[in-house]
């Protein structure tokens, strides 16, 4: 295998003589081609690999090499190649594929964490992430404290000397609070915690991260990466040492990887990511401008807006409002009149399709939260989160406007 990461015409291993954009690397970083030369990359549909020898065999299995497999479980060439370019992409030094977002963040979180650790988290977030820390690392013994997580202070108060580590959704699903990266990471720097963000509102295209002090980056591949509605798939960014000693022990042997197939799939989906990305953004925040005022909404929330309370730090953050908003009709009768009335907008729970997808949290993804629980989130009964696609802003505008009832 040639690994033609870099450059055409610079030898592997060599700089390249200037960095790339994110829309180059999303297209030619990690290839690795066989020696037949195929121009799109080879999906290699093995759970296992043989060796010449019995001797090379048990030199495999005491150290495989950077282009040694040993077990699909373990690593395999094309799943291989999508972790060496997203972690390219993101500016990571190393990720591992899993085989959803959430065993990306159940994985990254059970893999270093053990009975008597303590965590903060925000408040906001996805149901499932609420119930891994909620419920199943508290069943083993970790203490987590919940924070509102666009609060400083909050912050600062929880976090403590021994805090092993923080968590939080960039960007909220589905309520959009924005949480600054940087400030929350030097105070959990400062206590020696290692700071994990699930960044899947802000995309690996809009995403600095890293750079602004996360230690672990977490994505739902089956998002924006696989932009299609195709298939499920997670990934685990952070340093070598992370990825490799601490992630991939647990992954392997508790068998959350990904499929060579899925790593394929999600290869052609990073070609095109930056293409579409920008432009559901770019239709994202038309909608939103479009639609504040409404006399149907009581509010339109997005980090784009001037009016949303993160509007500054998501500009200095992500440069971008993002793919998706959130609306508020006011009563659950009211939003459930609206998706039965859309003719483009599909009713379904995922997002970052290139299909434009409604979503009833309150109903659907955060149903399990107590009534309480919801209105300290700020999910009513009349909230719509809006997951902006590919089509025709203008033909998505028409289509809720009809959808809206009357103000």
């Amino acid at each position: 295998m040639t690994d033609l990461s870099k450059k055409p015409g610079e030898a592997p291993g060599t700089a390249p003589a200037r960095p790339l954009s994110k829309r180059t690397t999303a297209v030619h970083a990690g290839v690795r081609r066989s020696q037949y030369g195929e121009v799109s990359e080879a999906i290699f549909l093995t759970q296992g690999f043989v060796y010449d020898t019995a001797e090379a065999a048990e030199a495999r299995f005491q150290q495989a090499g950077p282009d040694e497999f040993i077990y699909a479980r373990y690593g395999n060439p094309t799943v291989r190649m999508f972790e060496e370019r997203i972690a390219a992409l993101e500016g990571a030094e190393d990720a591992f594929a899993t085989a959803s977002g959430m065993a990306a963040v159940s994985g990254a979180l059970m893999s270093m964490l053990k009975a008597g650790d303590h965590v903060v988290s925000s408040r906001a977030l996805f149901g499932s992430c609420l119930y891994v820390l909620e419920e199943v690392l508290t069943r083993f013994g970790v203490e987590v404290t919940f924070v509102d997580g666009t609060d400083l202070d909050a912050w600062r108060a929880a976090i403590r000397p021994g805090t092993r580590a923080v968590f939080f959704e960039s960007v909220s699903n589905p309520t959009l609070e924005v949480i600054d990266i940087a400030a929350v990471s030097e105070l959990a720097h400062a206590a020696g915690a290692l700071v994990l963000v699930d960044n899947v509102f802000a995309t690996p295209i809009f995403s600095r991260a890293i750079s602004q002090g996360a230690d672990v980056v977490i994505y739902s591949a089956t998002k924006h990466m696989d932009g299609q509605g195709r298939a499920l798939g997670g990934v685990i960014l952070g340093t070598r040492e992370f990825v490799r000693k601490t992630v991939e022990p647990y992954m392997k042997h508790t068998g959350g990887s990904l499929s060579p197939f899925t790593a394929w799939m999600l290869l052609k989906g990073l070609e095109t990511m930056d293409l579409r990305v920008r432009a559901q953004a770019a239709s994202a925040l038309a909608l939103a401008e479009a639609l504040s005022g409404h006399s149907a909404l009581s509010r339109v929330i997005y980090p784009g807006l001037p009016g949303h309370p993160q509007h500054l730090l998501t500009l200095a953050q992500n440069g971008q409002g993002g793919t998706v908003l959130a609306i508020d009709t006011g009563s659950k009768e009211a939003a459930f009149e609206t998706l039965n009335a859309l003719q483009l907008w599909t009713i379904s729970n995922n997002l970052g399709d290139a299909k434009s997808i409604v979503t009833h949290p309150a109903t659907t993804t955060h149903q399990r939260l107590p009534d309480e629980t919801k209105a300290a989130l700020g999910i009513t009964p009349g909230m719509i989160r809006l997951s902006v696609g590919l089509e025709a802003p203008e033909d998505l505008l028409a289509d809720l406007r009809q959808a809206l009832p009357p103000g």
